[in-house]
């Protein structure tokens, strides 16, 4: 039987990949919209979790770069839609498969920072980022330019994939030293906004950094 959680997982994501993908989708300045107002609410919940902290100031700026990066990575860059939407469909199959087949398999903990993140999880992050996006290069539903899988393709995805598996981490871990489980309650069965893109804040900046040194 689904537990409570995973079925209010499962409607919130229902209900708000479509929003997601609409504000991104639709033109420059509702997607400009949109991702400020995710900047606005992820820098408040990084606020009140991290407001007395040493390194409070330190994650402020790294949110502003990585909102920045996600930005131009969608704006200004050549090829920007695709670009975007492919780190963004790497990150929600690499969280997905990491849910379910974490708690599927279960099996030995990863790390006590995230107590459960598992082997079977980080495997099924990769298995599922790679399978789901080599099905999305083959559609014009995902991509304005639908292409093959090849092996600089395949390393991206990988690459992806681990920065977004290792933000998850990153987050758990502020997380365990402000002792909260959650950043907020603001989506049902996720917690706040800032524990449901912890791994794409990460991997978005480190797709930018790529990007500028054109290393694909």
């Amino acid at each position: 039987m689904i537990n409570k959680e995973l079925t209010k997982r499962i409607i919130s994501s229902l209900l708000l990949i479509p929003i997601a993908i609409f504000f991104i989708t639709e033109s420059n300045f509702l997607f400009t919209f949109f991702i400020l107002i995710c900047f606005l609410v992820t820098s408040y919940e990084w606020h009140m979790m991290s407001k007395k902290k040493s390194y409070y100031f330190f994650g402020l700026f790294f949110l502003i770069f990585s909102f920045y990066s996600a930005y131009v990575i969608r704006i200004s860059t050549s090829g920007s839609y695709d670009y975007f939407i492919s780190i963004l469909l790497i990150c929600i199959s690499t969280d997905i498969g990491g849910y379910v087949f974490g708690n599927f398999f279960k099996g030995p903990k990863l790390t006590k920072i995230s107590p459960k993140k598992t082997y079977s999880g980080v495997i099924g992050g990769y298995l599922l980022s790679i399978i789901f996006f080599n099905l999305a290069l083959s559609s014009s539903f995902f991509l304005k330019n639908p292409k093959e899988l090849t092996s600089e393709i395949f390393i991206f995805i990988l690459l992806i994939s681990t920065v977004s598996q290792l933000g998850d981490i990153i987050i758990s871990y502020f997380k365990r030293l402000s002792k909260i489980k959650d950043t907020g309650k603001i989506i049902p069965g996720h917690g706040g906004l800032l524990d449901r893109i912890d791994g794409m804040i990460f991997a978005y900046p480190f797709a930018y950094l790529i990007l500028k040194m054109n290393i694909f």
